[in-house]
């Protein structure tokens, strides 16, 4: 059994290692899986990098969310051996094999795509949560997003499309519009300084009352900028490694509010049956087409260098997934 592992906070290429690893015998309660799939996040790489808001206690394996196939369980559990499953959210999944409590395992839904249910609990209940719990939107009204082309921004793209609510998507790569508006997108953008009167010519003037930030720095600033009186802008990443932040004109003479967003406080403040409802629409969605992310490449877990450099190149057509155990 082997682990990709960190002993120090650096650039992933330096500092992460695959070892030998043995998660030990089972407790009462506890259940062997062996990782079918799980990507390679930028989260992931933030935190190996030691930039993320939360770190963990080193040695550590990064890893986020995936599938998995259930090999052993001690004792009486929900689960059995041969059930494929959701890896509990946070558990160091770039790993051949995880120890967990059964109870933390959710059934994978028959038939479905395993690659696209390793990218399920993170990124949909994201975008649907920020879709729908900070504004009330009405069908025909805009929202406005950057980091469009991430996994994210199409999910919330595709979300937002059912809805009836209409997207502009910003990004940085004038060749990706195409495939996004083939999503649903209705507007896409390139960013840049005159951001906010392209959004205005784009929209009519329309009002619009949410911004979706993953950028920060600059970028939120333009955000604040385009969006309509008394609007919130919720961001929940940083990809600029900035700050997010708001001019002065927007925070206090256009009321913009600025809020952010992180799915672990959400799933830590909600009740398990609340979670599991939210899973099961995205997995539904999933699985009738209506949410779906590119998978650019795969790697097994001794490739994890050749995953982490595709991973961290631009001009990606997609997720990079570690497949660690062959389905």
């Amino acid at each position: 059994m082997k682990a990709a592992r960190f002993a120090a906070f650096g650039a992933p290429l330096e500092v992460i290692q695959v070892v030998d690893e043995d998660p030990g015998s089972l407790a009462p309660g506890e259940a062997l899986v062996e990782v079918l799939a799980t990507p390679i996040h930028p989260s992931d790489i933030a935190t190996i990098g030691g930039l993320y808001g939360v770190l963990p206690k080193l040695p550590a394996v990064p890893g986020n969310e995936g599938v998995g196939r259930v090999v052993k369980v001690e004792g009486e559990a929900a689960v059995k051996p041969g059930d494929t499953v959701f890896l509990p959210l946070g558990a160091g999944t770039w790993r051949t094999h995880i120890k967990t409590k059964a109870q933390r395992l959710l059934p994978v839904p028959p038939g479905a795509n395993l690659h696209q249910m390793a990218m399920l609990s993170i990124n949909p209940p994201t975008a649907e949560l920020m879709l729908r719990e900070f504004v009330k939107l009405e069908r025909g009204e805009w929202l406005i997003q950057n980091a469009a082309n991430s996994a994210v921004g199409r999910n919330l793209i595709s979300l937002a499309k059912l809805e009836g609510i209409k997207t502009i998507n910003v990004v940085r790569r004038s060749d990706v519009a195409q495939e996004l508006k083939a999503l649903g997108a209705d507007v896409v953008l390139e960013d840049g300084e005159d951001l906010p009167k392209r959004v205005r010519e784009a929209t009519g003037g329309a009002p619009l009352k949410l911004a979706i930030d993953a950028v920060a720095g600059s970028a939120t600033l333009r955000l604040g900028e385009a969006v309509s009186p008394g609007a919130t802008v919720v961001n929940y990443g940083s990809m600029s490694l900035k700050a997010p932040s708001l001019s002065p004109a927007a925070l206090i003479f256009k009321n913009v509010t600025l809020r952010g967003f992180w799915l672990v406080h959400w799933m830590n403040t909600t009740p398990r049956e609340a979670q599991m409802a939210l899973m099961s629409r995205m997995a539904k969605l999933v699985m009738d087409g209506t949410l779906s992310v590119p998978v650019d490449a795969t790697f097994p877990l001794e490739n994890i260098h050749e995953a982490l450099a595709r991973a961290i190149s631009g001009g990606r057509q997609g997720k990079v997934l570690l497949t660690p155990v062959k389905a």
